[in-house]
């Protein structure tokens, strides 16, 4: 097969997976880009609350995801500024499914919901409908100096 066939048969298929990953990463729900954080000796991880990958922080109200490599989380973490200017950081993992879909809602003083079954829970993780009983999982977290900030159980 020539190289201008080959490429030809190649285009349409690295065409729709480019299109694709990018509709995806280019959606507004959620904080934008993921940044990824190493974990830290002491347990946890730590963001740079400066760093661009941070901005929706600014506010009260945003937030943003983290992938972290820390053994103590399932890799992904919504930190959220509260509506009261609180750092808080949550599972993106629904208590209900697992589902990787919980997001922020500034409605009703601001709360976790899962967009898959419907899922809400308060910002202290307590489930706020029947769709589960259990908890969704809330880290601690610590304002250090540099304006970072530690994630850790």
């Amino acid at each position: 097969m020539e190289r201008k066939a080959f490429l030809k048969t190649l285009g349409a298929g690295a065409a729709f997976a480019l299109t694709f990953s990018c509709l995806h990463g280019c959606s507004d729900k959620g904080g934008g880009e993921e940044p990824l954080v190493p974990e830290i000796p002491e347990g946890g991880f730590i963001i740079d609350l400066n760093a661009t990958t941070s901005a929706n922080l600014q506010n009260n109200g945003g937030f943003i995801f983290v992938k972290s490599k820390s053994t103590f989380t399932q890799n992904d973490v919504i930190v959220v500024r509260n509506l009261e200017g609180n750092l808080v950081a949550a599972s993106k993992y629904c208590s209900h499914e697992g589902n990787p879909n919980v997001e922020f809602l500034s409605e009703d003083g601001g709360i976790y919901r899962c967009d898959v079954h419907g899922s809400r829970f308060s910002q202290d993780g307590t489930p706020l409908n029947s769709i589960t009983t259990n908890p969704l999982k809330i880290y601690n977290t610590e304002l250090l100096a540099d304006n970072k900030l530690r994630i850790f159980e």
